[in-house]
């Protein structure tokens, strides 16, 4: 293991912001120093620092910008089961391309996740590569039964779990899965979406979509089925955020909101948040917003790209996210990164890549807009899901992740917030090379990674 100074640096963390020094030494961050420290001369007065001088590396940073690595919580690495789309070696390059060093696997693999054992096995796998920690999720139902949570009862060292791809049906099951893991101290992930909603808006789309009536008439039918299909999908979103919030309520169960991309949502969310604080009872509630979700809308375009779940909501949504990160209700930025094959997409499946774009899209749409501060960039990036997910505990046996602090791990990533290039997506690391950034210029990149105080990019 390496140690190494970091020197002539912008530290940023969800709460530093200064010129300053970064030493590492083995797995793990020694000091960080704030101060001007731009030269190799200022550098090597921290060599007395470590327990021995010998095998110290410099690092000039340049004065680019170092940061914790991030953390995902919605990720599909399509392991085991769908390999022609990702796999872990890929998946993997891809999230240190992207500068993560911790990454949440959705269950919703074939087979699907549905035991501890398969979990952490696939855990061990990743852990294999060295390149960054994977954090395997369970589903809530076995096998995405809807309606078997018997499965929950031996979950052994399992943080979250989610039906992730859908909601749990039954409001009687959901229930049941939360309770149990109240008492088991793991956290449901929801995907809200009511199927019902979703089955009916579906039949709109498909004849909107399919209309060969260009008549004026027709053209009017076929908007007014599209506005139709778009109300009944975002009424999917906000009645089941509403229900997982009453459930979570009675059961006193931590929730985390996945993907949330309308208004009404997020309102439920804020107001459940300050519900929280008087309810008690072990009920809490975080949640997560996409990158495609605060930076795009509808009206980007009817493209084989785009299709997602969540779709795409209006611009009224879009204005709803970007105060949300503002006034604090969001907790986290993900990615729901889903890489799929161009025939799969072409033949109408949800979701993309996400995980080497969404530093760059955050930092230009969030950040250079003077919507949030770096900082809280990193809050949300880092700080927040590392909280969320227990990982910020330096006194742990795997180490701390999520800020640059003494005793925390060495997992870094370098960027330079002042670089503009454009999106192209032949160039990921990931199999998966549909991306709805494709072409977009952007501010900031990602330009190494470590993991454990070892180089991965």
């Amino acid at each position: 293991m390496a140690n190494i100074i970091f020197f002539n640096a912008q530290i940023v963390d969800s709460t530093i912001n200064s010129k300053g020094a970064l030493l590492v030494q083995e797995d793990k961050i020694l000091a960080v120093v704030q101060g001007d420290f731009s030269r190799e001369e200022d550098a090597n007065k921290f060599k007395s620092f470590f327990d021995t001088e010998d095998d110290i590396q410099l690092f000039d940073c340049q004065n680019k910008t170092l940061m914790p690595s991030f953390i995902d919580m919605h990720v599909h690495f399509r392991y085991p089961g769908q390999t022609q789309k990702e796999d872990l070696q890929s998946g993997l390059s891809a999230a240190v391309a992207g500068g993560f060093g911790t990454v949440v696997l959705m269950p919703n693999t074939n087979p699907v996740v549905s035991s501890s054992d398969t979990a952490h096995q696939i855990e061990d796998e990743a852990a294999s590569y060295k390149m960054a920690d994977v954090i395997q999720t369970v589903s809530i139902t076995k096998d995405f039964s809807g309606t078997d949570t018997s499965h929950i009862d031996n979950l052994e060292g399992i943080s979250i779990i989610t039906e992730d791809g859908h909601d749990v049906n039954s409001s009687l099951v959901m229930l049941d899965a939360m309770s149990k893991c109240t008492v088991k101290g793991i956290i449901v992930d929801c995907h809200c979406e009511d199927e019902s909603f979703t089955a009916s808006a579906k039949e709109y789309r498909k004849r909107a979509l399919q209309n060969k009536d260009t008549s004026e008439l027709g053209l009017i039918q076929a908007e007014a089925d599209l506005q139709e299909a778009n109300r009944l999908l975002a009424l999917a979103e906000d009645i089941a955020t509403e229900r997982n919030i009453s459930l979570a309520k009675n059961a006193g169960c931590q929730i985390h909101v996945a993907h949330v991309s309308t208004a009404n949502s997020i309102y439920a969310i804020k107001e459940a948040k300050a519900e929280a604080d008087f309810i008690g009872g072990g009920f809490s509630i975080t949640c997560e917003v996409t990158p495609h979700h605060f930076a795009l809308n509808a009206e980007t375009g009817e493209n084989i790209k785009l299709i997602v779940n969540p779709p795409l909501r209006s611009e009224i949504d879009r204005q709803a996210l970007l105060q949300a990160f503002t006034d604090g209700t969001v907790d986290v930025i993900s990615t729901d990164h889903a890489p799929h094959t161009l025939e799969d997409k072409q033949n109408g499946a949800p979701g993309f890549s996400g995980l080497e774009t969404s530093f760059a899209v955050a930092n230009t749409e969030l950040v250079e807009t003077g919507v949030i501060s770096i900082n809280r960039l990193s809050e949300l990036m880092s700080a927040n899901p590392a909280k969320i997910l227990g990982l910020d505990n330096k006194y742990s046996f795997d180490g701390a992740r999520g800020k640059l602090e003494e005793g925390f791990l060495a997992n870094l990533v370098l960027v330079d917030l002042t670089e503009e290039w454009t999106v192209d997506s032949s160039k990921f690391k990931t199999k998966g090379k549909i991306c709805p950034f494709e072409n977009m210029e952007v501010i900031g990149k990602v330009t190494a990674t470590w993991f454990k105080g070892e180089k991965v990019f």
